[in-house]
């Protein structure tokens, strides 16, 4: 059992992992709480922004209650294993990470507000967990889709590693890599907490403020800051 679990938290290499499969696995055809197509190319005048933040059933939940956010998905990326399934991922041998794809219009809401999002709504200093789910699919991680957003995800966390440590944290275990292809999740993921409101819900913050572009340790309003709504689950 340990050997197992020790396994699971260390990433398996390219040559390693399971293999998957030439299709996509089946998903929803329709966003259960807002009503759009789930799967498509990011619209005109929207950007597209992908986060790893442990359990993706309540991650998802804080960012399609983040006004601005016009679609979300939930599904793994990071990885090796093409067109996974979850109990492929729980194995820890296709690499991949529970994410959550965000589709938003950046004239509503801001990249450097979803950061904020995404720092307050868990414990970035984990490691390959959170809370108590354990395993390489739980790491904290910021894929970009854009040279802005690594200079902007590179420089918050700088930030708010800082302000971390001045709370007795520890140093921030989040990687910030290029996106890679996301592989969309089942049907029963997608916005499974809208579908299951006593469902569970494994992540938490830390209870340490971010402020709207934080860089190296020092607040920067880039926009006027939008309170996202429906931070706690």
């Amino acid at each position: 059992m340990f050997s197992a679990l020790t396994k699971k938290l260390t990433m398996p290499t390219p040559d390693a992992a399971l293999p998957g499969r030439p299709d996509p696995i089946p998903t929803a055809a329709e966003h259960f709480v807002l009503h759009v197509p789930l799967e498509g190319d990011v619209p005109e005048g929207c950007e597209e922004a992908i986060f790893g933040m442990g359990c993706f059933w309540g991650v998802e939940r804080k960012f399609w209650q983040v006004p601005g956010v016009v679609n979300t998905a939930v599904g793994y990326a990071a990885g090796y294993t093409p067109n996974p399934t979850y109990e492929e991922v729980c194995t820890g041998q296709t690499g991949h990470n529970e994410v959550v794809r965000v589709i938003f219009d950046p004239s509503k809401v801001s990249y450097a507000e979803l950061l904020k999002v995404f720092w307050e709504g868990h414990n970035p200093t984990q490691g390959m967990q959170q809370g108590n789910d354990r395993g390489t699919q739980y790491r904290s991680g910021i894929y970009y889709t854009s040279e802005a957003q690594r200079a902007a995800a590179e420089a918050s966390l700088a930030g708010y590693n800082v302000l971390l440590q001045d709370k007795g944290y520890g140093a921030i275990t989040t990687e910030v890599l290029p996106a890679s292809k996301f592989y969309y999740a089942e049907d029963y993921h997608q916005q499974y907490l809208a579908k299951n409101p006593s469902g569970y819900c494994g992540i938490g913050g830390t209870g340490v403020s971010c402020p709207v572009g934080l860089s190296m340790g020092r607040s920067i309003e880039w926009t006027d800051p939008v309170e996202p709504q429906g931070h706690a689950d």
